[in-house]
């Protein structure tokens, strides 16, 4: 893997970023010694529109993207090599050039409450306010507690346990494996289980993207990638896909091997909660059976949805 020409690797800013970028960094020493010289590889910090604009949910100033443009831009005019992404944010369709060959093994999937006024969601009063960015939690939240006030709570983690100290909101939900990369999983209040929170597509694994003709890059990503991760989260991202999901679709999924197969469970709400689907499915656990069930769950969803069901939010 040597080369005169630093290894560049291309990220967001935030804590949570910047310690999904070391620890590419340390597997790709560890995979290639010869990169742990000095000068070897470089993080590349850059600005993405989804961490200038704070004030506005996804939803309402494009979505995923806003996460990945920069970046994607950077990579194609050959400003990185790879790029370090949270799954969870990376778009469903890539740009024409850039390939996503590797993910990393996945951290826990759920979602934590987080709130010095309850132990648990169930035991916020009538009212309370909880702050959250996503629509897949704001509808899976009023699903459970209609009586509950969900406002938009956007930032990275520090900034939003900042403003719960402050008292802006009651109570917001986290991502575990957000946590738990920067040695703060002991700020949860509780860690939720599946059934009381489906996870987004993605969540708790990495992706790292490259150009499709990198050979360079290419080759270091399949030394990194684990096939185990890589086989849930395609399957998850097929059944996005077949519901052209986006930020302003509530949708969730959770896809797990165990005993040769693959297990999907998949999640469809409107965001006020007032109608929640859900479905499960296996296949083997090869990935062409888990991209036809990702597939077939999303077509068998949108076949259960009410008519007007992605109304305003599609």
């Amino acid at each position: 893997m040597h080369s005169d020409t630093p290894f560049r690797i291309g990220t967001r800013g935030s804590p949570l970023a910047l310690a999904q970028a070391e620890e590419t960094r340390a597997r790709l020493v560890a995979a290639f010694p010869d990169l742990g010289a000095d000068g070897a590889i470089d993080i590349v910090v850059i600005k993405t529109t989804g961490d200038k604009v704070l004030d506005k949910a996804l939803a309402d100033v494009g979505g995923k993207g806003l996460f990945t443009k920069e970046i994607d831009d950077a990579m194609l005019s050959g400003a990185i090599d790879i790029a370090v992404h949270s799954m969870k944010d990376v778009p469903t369709w890539l740009p024409e050039g850039i390939v996503l060959p590797c993910m990393l093994e996945r951290e826990d999937t759920r979602d934590v409450f987080i709130s010095t006024k309850a132990a648990d969601l169930d035991d916020l009063p009538p009212g309370a306010v909880v702050g959250s960015a996503s629509l897949r939690r704001q509808a899976q939240i009023l699903a459970r507690r209609p009586d509950l006030k969900v406002v938009t709570f956007r930032g990275n983690v520090q900034t939003r346990l900042k403003k719960l100290a402050a008292g802006e909101v009651d109570a917001t939900l986290l991502a575990l494996a957000g946590l738990k990369r920067m040695n703060m999983a002991h700020v949860a209040t509780k860690v939720l289980d599946w059934d009381a929170m489906t996870p987004a597509v993605g969540q708790g694994a990495i992706g790292i993207t490259c150009r499709g003709e990198d050979r360079r890059a290419l080759a270091a990503l399949d030394a990194l990638n684990h096939p185990d991760t890589f086989l849930c989260v395609s399957a998850e991202r097929a059944f996005l896909a077949e519901l052209d999901g986006s930020c302003r679709t509530p949708i969730a999924a959770r896809a797990t091997l165990k005993d040769g197969a693959l297990d999907l469970h998949a999640l469809i709400a409107r965001v006020d909660g007032s109608e929640v689907h859900r479905q499960r499915g296996e296949s083997p656990a090869a990935l062409d059976d888990a991209l036809a069930l990702g597939r077939a769950l999303g077509q068998s969803l949108l076949a259960r949805a009410s008519v007007g069901f992605f109304d305003g939010v599609a």
